[in-house]
Formats: structure tokens, sequence, C-alpha cells
């Protein structure tokens, strides 16, 4: 077997939650690219079906599943019916980024249920699907380097991602005898359309860099080849981990 074929997906069935667009989507195209068949599942059908037309224009093959994670039972009905999934993306996630005092009831619900609540019963569907098909599969829950130390102004977001660490350490050691794998992929701040907003502020942006000891901002080429190798017999020894892509941020 050569170093190349480790990182070959060709058979394997990938499920990426929000994979309409930022990081999610930037995974779906490079697990297709890597010879997976990529199941997309997010709230739009729109965003989705770009990402469809994006895979299929590499030779790759993908489906949709619109459903909102959140949705629990919805979902979990949704993967109880799939014939197998053997590489899972937990990857939908949200951030309100604002000083505790602020913080409303509201704030508290929309980040838990979807970073925390719905990342846990994801994972339960998909790892009851994985043990009832017998696959030996890889669950890859996007975390973040807020899972690993604290920053003002995201308790919530810093909760929720550490609580996300604590699980796949637990699940890891629940599933290992069934030949499943989980791990969490920790990024810093991404340059992506939807981040790009906040680097405008240059107070805020010198903030961040000064922090990231490689001096610049994350890009999602950063984060796509962690997600084809966590996925990949390349990390076939690797449980319980957290493989951190925060530019030394947590080095301190």
């Amino acid at each position: 077997m050569t170093v190349q074929s480790l990182f070959d997906l060709t058979g394997k069935r990938a499920l990426v939650t929000g994979a309409g667009r930022g990081l999610g989507r930037a995974i779906a195209v490079a697990l297709a690219e890597s010879g997976a068949e990529l199941i997309l599942c997010a709230r739009t059908a729109v965003d989705v079906s770009a990402v469809i037309e994006e895979i299929e224009s590499i030779a790759g093959k993908a489906v949709a599943l619109i459903q909102d994670v959140t949705d629990l039972k919805g979902f979990a009905r949704e993967i109880s019916a799939q014939p197998a999934i053997d590489i899972f993306v937990n990857n939908a996630g949200t951030n309100r980024p604002k000083p505790m005092q602020e913080v409303t009831v509201d704030d508290y619900d929309a980040v838990m249920d979807l970073n925390l609540k719905a990342a846990y019963f994801s994972a339960q569907a998909v790892t009851r699907l994985m043990i009832e098909r017998g696959t030996r599969g890889s669950i890859i829950n996007m975390s973040s380097q807020m899972g690993h130390v604290g920053a003002a102004n995201r308790t919530l977001y810093c909760a929720s991602k550490w609580a996300l660490e604590g699980l796949t350490k637990a699940l890891a050691v629940e599933v290992g005898s069934h030949g499943i794998r989980v791990n969490t992929i920790c990024p810093t701040f991404i340059e992506t359309p939807m981040t790009q907003p906040f680097f405008e502020d240059p107070v805020f942006k010198e903030t961040v860099l000064k922090k990231i000891k490689l001096g610049r901002l994350g890009q999602v080429t950063d984060v796509t080849g962690a997600a084809v190798f966590l996925a990949s017999d390349a990390s076939a020894m690797m449980t319980g981990s957290a493989l951190m892509l925060d530019g030394g941020w947590t080095a301190d």
C-alpha cells in the first residue's frame, strides 16, 4: 500500500452537514476530489445545488439532503434510511459573539441547540447507522481552537466547543470497539466570504493576527486537507483526538 493510496476515499460515502457554504462546502468538494460519494446536508436547496454542480464538474457524485439538523427526529429519520455512511463531517454550527452580560436566552438556545445539541444527536444517528450496518467509519466533529482556550465575547461559543471536545473523547471510547473513529478539527479564524466582514475591522484583524504565531489568517485549504486525512486510512490509528489548525494560537 502506498502513502497516496491511504488518502483514497473511492467507494466511501460521506455525509457533510452545513455543506451549502463555507467550510462545509469546501470540505465536501475535497472529499469528492479524493473519491468519496457525497451526501450534502443543508437547509437551503439553492446552496446545495451549487455544490452538487461543482462536484459533478470534477466527475464526482453527490446527492442533496435538505434537512435542518436541529430537527432531531427528522434528521434521525433521514439517516436511518441510508444504506451506509462511512464518513460523517459534523460541521453545522453558528456563533453569536457578544459580552456575557449581553447574552440572551435566545442567543444561548441558538448556539447550544446547533453547536452542541444538534451535533450530539446527529452523531448519535450516524453512529447508530454505522453500528447497524457494520461500518468501520470516521466521524469528524468540527470544533475550534475555542474548544481549547477562552476568549472575550465568546462564552457561548467556547462553552459549546469545549463540550464538543468532551463529547468527542467519550464517544471515541464508546464506539472504538466497532471500528468507528471520532476526532475533531480545531481551526483558528478562517478567511471565508462569511468571515470577511469581521476582518474589515483593522483593530479586530490585528488582534487576531497577534495571536496566530504563523502571522496569517487560516484559509479553507488549511482545513480541507485535514478533513481528508481524518476521513481516510491515513489516520487509521487516530481517535479521540483534536487536530489543531490554529497557527500556534494555543501554543502559549
